[in-house]
């Protein structure tokens, strides 16, 4: 999946900016999901969300109380990633997120500058305003083209099993091309776990315990011999 978030000021053009690359990365034939970050919470007829559901494969909304999908309680965007089964997903908001990279979109008020806006994440700008070391780009053809060049998604552990101390800055040095995502060791193991085509993410202490049980029980079996096992299972 190639990810990529929008974070920008109010009312600077962030979900239009989400629903023109929605619309061209549907009318190239790819599948397309949403995420929408609120602070207040969703009304059931929000005119962004709509907006969205029009267009896209899959939406969720997400705020401080509650999940959009049927859930009453708080989740996380990794927690629902494997519902969100798409060849892009487009996530509006969400500026703390440190494991995905974003496109700014720099229109309005930026009285108060763009350091809030984690400019070492960004791998575009788009609207009036450009900043040093960033790409700035004016049509969404090419925007989308650097999306899903440059679009990633790390699971948000922060195990610091890839040796830095978050995802956050893994996800910098992804961005500013020092690194891959194959440095992210927890969804590089001996052992790959995905639901729905997206890869689940596991911390060492886990990894090891599963694989080696599965081991174990895989050497009971007749035909067993070693080599690369594939198991499917429905969950």
């Amino acid at each position: 999946m190639k990810a990529i978030s929008i974070v920008g000021p109010k009312n600077s053009g962030k979900t239009t900016l989400g629903l023109d690359l929605a619309r061209h990365f549907k009318a190239s034939g790819l599948t397309v999901a949403a995420a929408k970050f609120s602070h207040h919470g969703f009304d059931w007829a929000d005119t962004d969300t709509t907006q969205y559901a029009e267009i896209c494969d899959a939406v969720a909304g997400l705020s401080p109380k509650e999940t959009f999908v049927n859930w009453t309680d708080r989740r996380f965007l990794p927690d629902i990633l494997p519902l969100l089964t798409a060849d892009v997903l487009i996530v509006e908001g969400g500026k703390s997120l440190g494991y995905l990279p974003r496109i700014l979109c720099l229109r309005g008020d930026l009285t108060d500058g763009t350091d809030w806006l984690i400019p070492d994440l960004a791998i575009a700008t788009y609207g009036d305003t450009s900043l040093d070391g960033v790409p700035a780009y004016d049509d969404i053809e090419s925007l989308a083209e650097a999306v899903l060049e440059k679009g990633f998604f790390l699971p948000g552990m922060d195990c610091e099993t890839c040796g830095r101390p978050d995802c956050r800055t893994l996800a910098a040095e992804i961005v500013a091309g020092k690194t891959t995502t194959k440095a992210c060791l927890a969804m590089h193991n001996s052992i790959e776990v995905d639901i729905n085509g997206s890869t689940v993410g596991m911390k060492p202490f886990v990894e090891d315990i599963i694989s080696a049980a599965i081991r174990e029980m895989i050497r009971t079996l007749k035909g067993y011999s070693p080599g690369k096992a594939t198991i499917k299972l429905d969950v």
